[in-house]
């Protein structure tokens, strides 16, 4: 694989550095442009102002994002929303709540319009592709892995304020994004699945920044030798690069996969036209790809497994050390894996969720394992088609049969081992896993108690190369030597039919919203005054911190219907004491002792403090938002009386995006040193600054002592500007 820096057009199937042709009439071109195009209502030459053509939500996003725009006025749900239950589906996790969860969505698909897809039924991103999908269509969800570009479709994954926008019918305001060729050739080895293709792409792409917010647009003479499963297993992986979106020229295996889902009229072909320029390029020669593992805890912490197990003891010591330096406990050991033959055992393997639990990759598991034996000892392999329509024709042609003959489990359509609800490995186990990410606790396990597994992701052929082993590590490249077959699932659109409420056009106002117990509304957030003074509460300097360490996954997406009860376990896994020094942050005025100590340092050194200033928390991370899309690691924080972010930078857009639609501002910063745990930070001006997009004086209280620093909040639109001055973005609609 090679990166490359700098523009390049594509001519005659291939890339050049030179052309006749103009670079701005050659951006014009790329795919991605003609799609944002086309949905972007064109009132700015800047900021593209994007309509979707659908939205899409699960059972751990769509309450907060319902209720935030009833409450900012919601009447109907003006596109197809389509809400799914495949996250929260373990009705018995925390009593009836889940259940409460899901009965609300079914009462509000029909009260508002929506589409209402069942617990088991589908998971989240293979409902839309089987059936949303279309060629030059957009789809917007409140989940951070919303990809369907194989089937030319641009998806995006965004925070929950986002979609309430497009439920009250604005806009999704960014600027235009450069495009990125990923220009695809070659032919994949025997044994090489999606998933090596795509952690080969994280490792070269994401440390670097290389197509960070970009839209990836895969073209070249190599797609065409994909099938179009395989093409949506690599697809959805782009999330973890970074990326904004992704595209991919389309042909005539994807005009078959939307006529064997009873919808041809959604294909188009979308090809790359010669003159077409793109800002950076990648050439992946997928000839080049080996069977890859990634190592904890992290995708793109990937090598091939031939490479890895030459030396494994290093690698995992080095993995080991990594993520101890992560975690609050310090305790994981990797290194106990390898035997003194230097075989590394496994002690679990997944196949799961949008990623792995495809039917090409559960067919082409099946075809490895055949007639094998995954044993009777500590490895066990599960499976989780991907939807009800995959597991029918899974069980008609015998697979499933075949698979549970070798002693693997076959579950439900379930997201649950991808982000920590199901099947959690004991303590200081491996797991080995086809799905999308193994960030620290994505398997379930708890580091703050002493409690912690392993997991690494691979693909299917791997992990059934190694069940056939009964857990020794082995890459499929070692016994398969024969190009795989193009899987194609014959899809029964009955199965949909007879079990989702499709309500889209037909909203019923008078119909009544089911509440639960645990489903409660958002707290009333304050306005922002015209200076804000803000306690430092946590300092994180980690490389990266995760949505998944702001705001823990697993047993806590019970709660996320109740803002309160799951801000409790706001960075529980990171900084435990975070929860309650931002408690009595939120308790202070102008009376308080220590406010008191600050505000005359602060008049001891020449500054005036209004006494009507906002006073609230905040935490400093390094480099903040990689992973989920989940507004909560944002709302939480802001529940909790937080008023801004400080940062070097932030990991993604969304959660940046997340972060002002909660009314905190995101301020940028590399006076880091002085930000430290128990600092306090009078901004100045800061309504000013934000109108004039200018930096704004700070001054940091650090030991007794005033330092003045200066801070700034990057490019804000017109109304990113107004969310942060009206205290949130339901303020901002009350005040619309």
């Amino acid at each position: 694989m090679k990166l490359i820096d700098h523009g390049v057009f594509f001519e005659k199937g291939t890339y050049v550095e030179n052309s006749a042709c103009s670079k701005e009439e050659g951006k014009k071109k790329t795919l991605a442009y003609q799609i944002m195009d086309a949905h972007d209502t064109h009132t700015d030459d800047d900021i593209l102002h994007i309509r979707f053509d659908s939205l899409t939500s699960h059972d751990i996003t769509y309450v907060g994002i319902i209720q935030t725009a009833r409450a900012s006025g919601l009447k109907k749900f003006p596109v197809p929303y389509v809400l799914t239950n495949c996250h929260n589906t373990l009705c018995a996790v925390g009593g009836t709540i889940n259940e409460d969860d899901h009965q609300f969505a079914l009462s509000a698909a029909h009260k508002y319009g929506g589409i209402y897809v069942p617990p088991n039924m589908a998971v989240i991103h293979s409902y839309n592709r089987e059936m949303m999908s279309g060629c030059g269509r957009m789809i917007l969800g409140s989940d951070s892995h919303t990809r369907y570009g194989a089937l030319g479709t641009m998806g995006i994954g965004e925070g929950g304020g986002e979609l309430a926008k497009q439920l009250l019918e604005k806009t999704y305001d960014v600027a235009r994004p450069e495009v990125v060729l990923v220009y695809v050739h070659g032919k994949v080895k025997p044994g090489v699945g999606p998933h090596d293709i795509a952690l080969a792409l994280c490792k070269e792409t994401y440390a670097n920044g290389f197509v960070k917010n970009r839209i990836m647009e895969f073209a070249g003479e190599g797609i065409h030798g994909l099938s179009q499963e395989y093409r949506n297993a690599i697809d959805v992986m782009t999330t973890e690069t970074t990326c904004l979106s992704s595209i991919w020229e389309t042909d005539e295996k994807t005009e078959q996969y939307f006529k064997q889902h009873g919808r041809k009229d959604a294909y188009r072909c979308l090809k790359v036209n010669d003159g077409t320029y793109y800002d950076r390029c990648i050439d992946l020669d997928l000839g080049e790809v080996e069977c890859m593992i990634a190592l904890p805890m992290h995708p793109s912490l990937a090598l091939p497994i031939n490479t890895f197990k030459k030396d494994p003891k290093k690698y995992l010591k080095e993995a080991e050390d990594h993520a101890n330096a992560q975690l609050a406990h310090k305790n994981m050991d990797l290194v106990s894996k390898v035997k003194e033959d230097g075989t590394v055992i496994v002690n679990q393997g997944v196949i799961a969720g949008c990623s792995g639990g495809t039917y090409g990759n559960i067919m082409a598991a099946s075809a490895i394992l055949n007639d094998g034996d995954c044993g009777n000892g500590e490895f066990r392999l599960s499976i989780y088609p991907d939807s009800m329509p995959v597991y029918k024709a899974l069980v008609e042609n015998g697979t499933v049969a075949s698979l549970v003959s070798t002693g693997a489990i076959f579950r439900e359509a379930f997201c649950g081992p991808c982000f920590g609800a199901g099947d959690t490995p004991a303590n200081n186990e491996l797991s080995i896993r086809h799905t999308t990410r193994n960030f620290p606790n994505r398997e379930g396990s708890k580091p703050n108690e002493g409690q912690i597994a392993s997991v690494c992701l691979m693909d299917a052929r791997s992990i059934a190369a190694t069940s056939r082993n009964q857990g020794v590590l082995t890459a499929a490249s070692d016994i398969c030597h024969e190009d795989e077959k193009d899987y194609m699932c014959p899809f029964d659109a009955s199965l949909y039919e007879k079990r989702v409420f499709n309500g889209y056009g037909k909203e019923e106002p008078d119909y009544p919203l089911h509440f639960g117990p645990n489903i409660k509304d958002w707290p009333e957030q304050p306005s922002l005054s015209s200076d804000i003074l803000l306690k430092i509460v946590s300092h994180i300097d980690d490389p990266v911190t995760t949505t998944d360490e702001l705001i823990p996954s697993g047993e806590t997406s019970s709660y996320r219907s109740n803002p309160l009860r799951l801000a409790e376990f706001t960075l529980s896994r990171r900084d435990p004491d975070y929860v309650n020094e931002a408690k009595k942050v939120k308790e202070m005025d102008w009376e308080n002792e220590e406010v008191k100590h600050v505000y005359a340092l602060l008049e001891n050194s020449g500054i005036t403090v209004d006494p009507d200033t906002n006073i609230a928390s905040s935490i400093y991370a390094y480099k903040p938002g990689d992973g989920s899309a989940r507004e909560q690691a944002a709302s939480c924080q802001r529940v909790l009386g937080a008023g801004a972010n400080f940062a070097h930078e932030y990991a993604t857009k969304r959660y940046r995006s997340n972060c002002i639609n909660w009314g905190m501002l995101p301020f940028l910063t590399t006076d880091d040193a002085l930000l430290e745990k128990g600092s306090w930070v009078l901004v100045k001006n800061v309504k000013e600054g934000l109108e004039s997009n200018t930096p704004m004086k700070a001054y940091v209280v650090h030991k007794d002592a005033v330092t003045m620093i200066e801070v700034s909040c990057g490019a804000l639109t017109r109304d990113e500007i107004e969310i942060l001055e009206d205290g949130c973005l339901i303020n901002y609609y009350k005040h619309d």
